[in-house]
């Protein structure tokens, strides 16, 4: 076996010295080497799952899957949009389709078809795709079944219809109306159209009137980078 041999100058001290190295490399060499690998891997899982965030389908895109509907249990209440649910307006749930999103809805089994707008989420039953308001469920013959095979095709985003809700921009709720009125009027200054919507109970300070929520979306915030919080609600 041939030794390492030992510099010319510094002794045995020195020699000790370059053989703890020799041991540290053998080790650090694969053990870096397999932390390398890691760090790698998680950085690419990483970014996998930053890049893989999923995309609304194209307008035009076709889905098909199983249809319900649902009603009287639920009339009156809110939505996942915010909005009440009436079930005799032309509305759906859908898990991951846009708000305001208007499907074209065909009933495989006797080729009927509605116009739909999304404004809620559901359904919450496996392998069904979409859930009907009572009026959509109606217009393709499916109150009976329950259900039906359909397809849907995607027709706009960000759509107004003549029920869509109004949105505005709550800045503040007050129960002391002058504290409300100093909100208010501070915020004219910047924007005119600031309100003050009044039930007897609470003053809400409120900003804008608008049709498409991605709207009243950017304008809040616009509000946060200006240091005040605010939240989207609707007003029909």
């Amino acid at each position: 076996m041939t030794s390492l041999p030992l510099p010319s100058k510094g002794g045995r001290a020195e020699a000790n010295g370059v053989e703890e190295a020799n041991r540290q490399s053998r080790w650090f060499g694969p053990a870096f080497h397999w932390i390398l690998l890691l760090l790698v891997a998680a950085t690419t899982l990483t970014g996998c799952a930053s890049s893989g965030s999923k995309r609304p389908p194209e307008v035009g895109t076709t889905l098909s899957g199983v249809a319900s509907w649902y009603g009287p249990g639920f009339d009156g209440r809110r939505t996942s949009s915010g909005e009440r649910y009436d079930m005799n307006r032309l509305t759906a749930a859908h898990k991951t389709l846009p708000f305001d999103t208007l499907v074209e809805v065909r009933n495989l089994d006797n080729d009927r078809t509605v116009v739909v707008r999304i404004n809620d989420r559901g359904p919450h039953v496996k392998r069904r795709v979409i859930d009907l308001s009572r009026a959509a469920a109606d217009a393709i013959d499916m109150i009976g079944p329950g259900t039906a095979r359909v397809s849907l095709k995607i027709l706009q985003y960000d759509a107004v219809t003549e029920d869509s809700p109004r949105y505005t921009v709550q800045v503040g709720a007050f129960g002391d109306a002058d504290r409300a009125q100093a909100m208010a009027d501070d915020l004219r200054r910047r924007y005119p159209e600031t309100q003050i919507s009044d039930d007897g109970a609470w003053h809400r300070v409120q900003v804008g009137a608008f049709g498409r929520r991605t709207e009243a979306e950017e304008l809040r915030l616009e509000l946060l980078r200006l240091g005040l919080e605010a939240l989207v609600v609707t007003i029909r």
